[in-house]
């Protein structure tokens, strides 16, 4: 059995690494590549929120599932393949505990089964797929249903970590797996520095900010204050060029110093202007560069003629 097959489609993370990609073949940089970025499926909150009920757990999500379908479809129809497809967090809407949550996963991981086997899936937890305060419990849960819920992976020379941003938001029910993250960041981190890595690059679903590194405590789509300032400097100490997120449901973002925060919107429930939508990124020997395509304009064009376009963008 390979190891794909050991791992199965949602349990690619597995002791902290990705086995899709074996770090001793994916070490040196190969060449330019991209993956495909998405978040916020959120199975539930359309209902939720036109309802104004966004505190249970959305009785009906076919407008989710058409449109994780659409963005499924989108990926399998690119060529060349992308890498990977992280979905940032949010999952689906039911939190731990509340009606529908078993429901929304099943019929997620019925839509994300038919992604071609070829480009691995990616998956970071989001507060609905922990709770808002997690537990060792909620976190457990995530971690048989989904795969781990903090761990790295090279591809190419490029060295991607996905964390469990929750933890920094609200540890109060779990302070010890917090620690316990820390201490394996901050090992990864000075992975990075003395590896001299392409890039590096971190995945979360909360944004460190929104759009500066100064603004206020938004209590919910930001990290506080303390929170961001010290992982940003330790991002930045390491070489971290960019972190990309997603919660907030609308494209926002801006750069501190010279660490870049991405925040991309959803694929399901939009809260502004923007259409649902994935991210292609583009990853080259001296920079990252992204766009966010809209699911109809990724459906009916790929970006075939826009990846040469990307890589040479300055």
């Amino acid at each position: 059995m390979s190891a794909a097959e050991a791992g199965g489609v949602f349990h690619r993370a597995r002791g902290r690494t990705l086995d899709a990609f074996p770090a001793e073949k994916e070490n040196e940089w190969k060449g330019p590549f991209y993956f495909i970025l998405g978040a916020d499926p959120q199975f539930g909150l359309m209902k939720a929120w036109s309802t104004g009920d966004c505190d249970n757990g959305g009785d009906e999500w076919e407008q989710e599932i058409r449109l994780t379908e659409q963005a499924v479809q989108a990926i399998n129809r690119l060529n060349p393949k992308p890498k990977f497809f992280v979905l940032c967090g949010d999952l689906i809407h039911a939190m731990p505990g509340k009606p529908w949550r078993t429901e929304q996963t099943e019929d997620l991981k019925r839509v994300l089964r038919t992604v071609d086997r070829a480009i691995p899936l990616v998956l970071v937890s989001g507060n609905h797929d922990i709770g808002n305060a997690p537990s060792a419990e909620t976190v457990e849960e995530f971690c048989q249903t989904w795969g781990d819920d903090y761990f790295s992976f090279w591809v190419g020379g490029v060295l991607f970590l996905v964390l469990n941003s929750q933890f920094y938001q609200n540890p109060s029910k779990c302070p010890s797996l917090k620690q316990a993250q820390d201490q394996w960041l901050d090992e990864q981190l000075s992975i990075a520095r003395q590896r001299h890595c392409q890039h590096a690059v971190v995945f979360q679903h909360i944004p460190l900010f929104l759009e500066s590194i100064d603004e206020d405590d938004d209590d919910y789509f930001n990290l506080s204050k303390p929170a961001r300032k010290k992982l940003a400097d330790k991002f930045i100490h390491a070489g971290v060029k960019v972190v990309f997120s997603g919660h907030y449901h609308r494209n926002a973002g801006g750069t501190y110093q010279n660490l870049d925060m991405v925040v991309s919107s959803a694929i399901g429930c939009q809260l502004g202007r923007d259409p649902h939508g994935l991210r292609v990124v583009v990853v080259t020997a001296e920079k990252i560069v992204h766009r966010y395509y809209s699911l109809d304009e990724l459906s009916e064009k790929g970006v075939e003629d826009d990846l040469m376009d990307l890589i040479k963008e300055k």
